[in-house]
Parts: structure tokens; sequence; C-alpha cells
């Protein structure tokens, strides 16, 4: 995604605010400032029956296994068809590593305002500590700061934006960032074996597992019903991978035309299905739309992992998956109309259909 934004003309309008030094100036009087403010809330209740919408667990460790194989992958074709949405355990990321990442992401969004400006997102950029998609001084806001970052190919990562302090933040991330590209590849080839395609014709369309993360801080909101963490969207990449760097929730997906709230498992990755594969796979993949709420009393943490298309490309659905249901799309020109559409949920996507 970061090597296609570098291609083009990205034209944000600059906002400097941090959102965590305005939650702390209000958290006394409990106000909110207007731009912040997000009256949609109310029309798109949450369903208070979340048990009986438990996102599918899928298990690493059985689709590797010769014995179990077959019953999980049939278990993730479901989950990728029904869902677009679920949790994925015994990944095989170190758990030391886990642990040290979620500290150095707390460490980081714990230092003074001054110094997470050292590396701020510049004018029209997109890598950086400040926010994405502000493209106009009317538009409401997310209640949430950033850390974005191209992490692969190594090769082409703007180091000035990768944080210094702590000390090990570099570090970490790179070994991070590197296990979960093995992860990303393992599930892209059950998923090929699931489609019924190549494995290489499916990996070839995201040759090297180009990658970028975002790290959000979702500060507490005293009116946190009033605002959201992040708009409603689907992802315009291959593949979400998503850690919870604290034991605070807010991921809500929408199913059935309703909302409801994802309970992260300890230490699970929580997988999403981006809209790039929707249309690889001609649809049987589903792409869903999700959200990020906060909480009232406790910071929320998250780091996202995107794994994105090779450019250039072509984008469009795999012949042996019959009749086209989305028009082929340039690879340059799919990412241009993803963030002209603003992270307003599928209406991109739903343009592409034949």
């Amino acid at each position: 995604m970061a090597e296609s934004l570098d291609k083009m003309k990205v034209e944000f309008t600059g906002h400097e605010e941090s959102v965590q030094a305005l939650a702390e100036a209000f958290h006394d009087s409990g106000e909110v400032p207007e731009r912040y403010i997000r009256p949609e809330i109310d029309a798109e209740p949450v369903t208070a029956d979340a048990g009986a919408h438990a996102l599918p667990t899928i298990d690493m460790f059985r689709l590797l296994d010769p014995e179990f194989s077959a019953e999980e992958s049939a278990k993730l074709g479901s989950a990728c068809e029904h869902w677009g949405f679920f949790q994925l355990v015994n990944h095989g990321v170190d758990v030391g590593l886990l642990r040290q990442t979620k500290a150095d992401i707390a460490d980081f969004f714990g230092l003074p305002l001054e110094e997470k400006s050292a590396v701020a997102i510049p004018p029209n950029g997109m890598q950086g500590f400040g926010h994405h998609f502000v493209f106009s001084k009317e538009q409401k806001l997310d209640w949430v700061d950033l850390l974005f970052l191209a992490t692969r190919p190594a090769q082409e990562r703007s180091l000035d934006f990768w944080p210094t302090k702590p000390s090990t933040f570099r570090d970490t991330l790179d070994k991070y960032t590197t296990e979960l590209a093995s992860v990303a590849e393992q599930l892209f080839r059950f998923m090929a074996k699931d489609l019924g395609v190549d494995q290489e014709a499916l990996l070839g369309t995201f040759k090297g597992l180009r990658q970028c993360v975002r790290i959000n801080y979702y500060p507490p909101c005293r009116q946190a019903g009033k605002v959201l963490g992040l708009s409603p969207h689907t992802d315009g990449v291959g593949m979400t991978l998503l850690l919870h760097a604290n034991d605070v929730q807010g991921l809500q997906i929408r199913k059935d035309r309703e909302w409801f709230s994802v309970q992260a498992l300890p230490g699970a990755l929580v997988v999403n299905i981006g809209d790039v594969l929707e249309i690889l796979s001609n649809g049987k993949y589903r792409s869903i739309e999700h959200r990020a709420v906060v909480n009232p009393d406790k910071e929320r943490i998250t780091i996202a992992a995107f794994h994105s298309v090779h450019l250039p490309c072509t984008i469009g659905p795999f012949q042996e998956l019959g009749d086209p249901r989305y028009r082929a799309v340039d690879g340059l020109d799919f990412t241009k109309g993803y963030f002209a559409a603003k992270l307003e949920g599928r209406r991109y996507l739903e343009s592409l259909k034949l």
C-alpha cells in the first residue's frame, strides 16, 4: 500500500491535533469537540446477542498437521466465505516477541507528544505518527492517534519514520512483522487450496508479501457512545492480521446488517479478508465492514498488519472461478479509488461489481 501511495498524489488536509492530548484536556469536563461527535452511531445500534455471533477460531497447528489439515482447511474456507473474519490461534509467533511488541507500542504512545511528533506524518504523506483520511476541515474525525509504517520489503522502509524510542522498537517491529509475513504466506497457501486455484498464482499477486502496519492508540473518552475510534470501512488489501496490545476490546463488525462486538482471544491474531482477496476469489470470500469504538475509562492499543498486492499488477477474479463478478482494475488505480472513497464502508468495492 505504501509503495502505491508513493506513486500518486494523495491530498490530505493537515490535522495536527493529538487525540490523546485532547482526551487529557477534556477528561475532567467530559466534553468532546464537535468534530468528533458521530450522530450516526445511534442509528446503527450494536446487537445485544453477541454470543450468537462469536467469530470462528482457526488453529494453525491443525492446518499444518496432516491428520487434521483437511478438516481445519474446511473451517478456514467457511470462515472466509461466511464471515470474512476469524481468530487465529497457535499461529506460531513467539510469545516473548508478542510481549515485547505490545510493550514497545505502549511505551511509544506513552512518550510526550513532542517526542512522538519527531516522526510526524508530513503534509500529504502517509507514513509516520498522526492521522489518516483527513480530507477537509469540515469532516468528522476519528478518536484515534496512529503510527503508520511500511515494513516490507525491508529495502523500501522509510526509517526516518521509525521511532528510536523505546530503543528496542525498531528491532522488535522488524522481527514481529517478519514472523507475521510468514503466517500470512501460510494462510494464503491454504486459502488457494480451498479456492481451487494455484498457490503460486495467488502468492504471485502478493509477490514479496508487501506489508504495512498501522498502530492505533484509542484514548478513553467519557462520552464513548458519541465518538468512533475508526469509521466503518473495509480494508483495501489482501489480508489484515490484527493484534491487541492490551485487553481492552473495541472491534465491531457488520454481519447480517447488524453491528456486533468482537471479543478477541488472548494472544490470538484477528484475521480479516480484504477487498483484493474478495475480488480475486470472485466474491466467494467476503471483505467485511468493520469499525472501532472506544472505552470510557481505558485506552485501547492495537497493531494491524496489512498485506498488499505487488505493483504493477492487475486485480481481477481468477479465471478458474467462473464468470467474473468484478471488473479487473489496475493495482494503482485500485488504490486511488480506495482512498478517494474516504473510508465509506464498501462503497468502492461495490462499484467494481459487474
